[in-house]
Parts: C-alpha cells; sequence; structure tokens
C-alpha cells in the first residue's frame, strides 16, 4: 500500500498545545522538555514531594527552568514524575548550571538523594512543531501520557500519521491534548544529569474529559485506523506505547 503524502495543515497541527491551560509560566523560542521519572524508596516519594514543593520549584524558575508539572504514577506507589521545560536549548545548560552550582541545592541535595533509588529515567524532548509549553494543569480526574518507542527514520512519518489520524480520533473519544512532544536529538549539553540520549520517542498528553476509563475504552474499540498508515510505520504502531497515569502532586 503507498505510502500517504504529508499532510502541511495536520503537521502543523501536532504539536498545538494547551491553548485552554493558564498563560503565565510559559516557555518560548527553542523549547526543551524534560520528561523525568524517580524511582523512589519505599515512603521517599512523599518525602521528596514536600521538599520539592517547600524548596526547589521557586529556585529553578528563578535561574530559567520551569516546573511544568509535578506527578504522582497512580500505578507505581514510589514513581515521582515531572517536566521541566526551558525557553532554549542553550538556556537549559545555563539554567542546570546555576541552579546545580548554587546554594538551595547544595543546601538540600542530600535530602533529596535520600529518597530516590533512581533519578536517570529521564527522556529531552521538544514539542513538535516548537511551539510554547505552557504548564500541564492539575486535573482532578488526572492525566494520561503516552509514549511510543519508534527508529529515528519514523519519527517524522509518526508526526505525520499521529496529527493526520490520531489526533482527531483522540479528540473525538474524550481526550483534550495538552501536549504532544518527541525526542530532542540533539547532544546532552548538560552531561552531569544522564538522559536516555539513545531512546527515540513520540509523546502526547491526554486528559480525558468524561472519565479517564470511558477514553480507553473508546481508544481500544477503534479499529482499521492502522490501514492508512503505510507498512514502514506498522510496527511501531502494533508496539503498545508505555502509558503513565498520572495525577498532580500537590
Amino acid at each position: 500500500m503507498p505510502e500517504p503524502q504529508p499532510n502541511r495543515r495536520a503537521v502543523v497541527a501536532a504539536g498545538a498545545a494547551l491553548a485552554a491551560l493558564p498563560a503565565h509560566a510559559t516557555v518560548a523560542g527553542d523549547p526543551v522538555i524534560e520528561l523525568r521519572q524517580y524511582t523512589c524508596h519505599p515512603g521517599g516519594r512523599n518525602r521528596l514531594n514536600e521538599l520539592f514543593a517547600r524548596a526547589f520549584i521557586e529556585p529553578q524558575e528563578a535561574v530559567g527552568a520551569r516546573v511544568l508539572g509535578t506527578f504522582r504514577d497512580r500505578d507505581d506507589p514510589d514513581r515521582f514524575v515531572w517536566l521541566r521545560g526551558f525557553g532554549t536549548y542553550a538556556a537549559r545548560a545555563e539554567a542546570l548550571t546555576a541552579f546545580y552550582g548554587g546554594p538551595v541545592w547544595k543546601a538540600h541535595r542530600d535530602a533529596a538523594n535520600s529518597t530516590m533509588l533512581d533519578s536517570d529515567n529521564v527522556l529531552l524532548l521538544r514539542p513538535t512543531d516548537g511551539s510554547t509549553l505552557r504548564p500541564l494543569p492539575s486535573a482532578p480526574r488526572g492525566i494520561l501520557a503516552f509514549i511510543h518507542y519508534l527508529d529515528d527514520g519514523l519519527m517524522a512519518p509518526f508526526a505525520e500519521f499521529f496529527a493526520r489520524v490520531m489526533r482527531p480520533q483522540i479528540e473525538a473519544d474524550g481526550g483534550e491534548m495538552l501536549a504532544t512532544l518527541m525526542s530532542e536529538t540533539r547532544e546532552n549539553n548538560f552531561p552531569r544529569l544522564p538522559v536516555r540520549s539513545h531512546e527515540r520517542v513520540f509523546v502526547w498528553i491526554v486528559r480525558p474529559t468524561a472519565g479517564e476509563t470511558s477514553f480507553l475504552l473508546r481508544r481500544h474499540a477503534r479499529s482499521g485506523w492502522r490501514e492508512t498508515a503505510g507498512e514502514a510505520l506498522l510496527p511501531a504502531l502494533m508496539r503498545k506505547p508505555e502509558l503513565l497515569r498520572l495525577e498532580a502532586s500537590a
């Protein structure tokens, strides 16, 4: 089956995100986003969350590292998930150097590190069209993040297919699209903090407007939509994405 030709409007729409969210604390320009998943010691997540809210958010904001959301993983009592954004790729290195070399981190790093077993599960991402990214909402019913693992050559075709086919279906199924992100492939410019640099992913984050169960049932009930993807994309679409069911930690 021949592969479909890209739809320019759909590609642009793939990264349009967060229009209904608060207008403050935006990240714009050449934004880069970290999706950070920390595995905590039993009971450590609550201690980390309290310390994070009390000591780490404002100092990071002050140096240009925007905290876009902090979350509990509803399927793992020991996982703390958060997103951090930077206005440009160069600003990331500058902000992280300032924060991790500054007095706040030095004062609290031992307490923070004592809560965690692992802090290296980090994906470096960018909005699919370079658009502004605003903080994710504290949705009462939680939000869902889907992570599709791809080969390098499938990143752009998958983004096009998502915009053209998947996103309209997701929205029709009751999902409010909050963000669409893909791997930032530039070299990690703050190597002191490891990232999963060899992973290639496409991430979409959604808020189910009529309930999570209803949304997921509608998604699972859809059939036939993969047929227009083209043969090259089928393996990626057949692989089940990683699903994070998140609720705001604050």
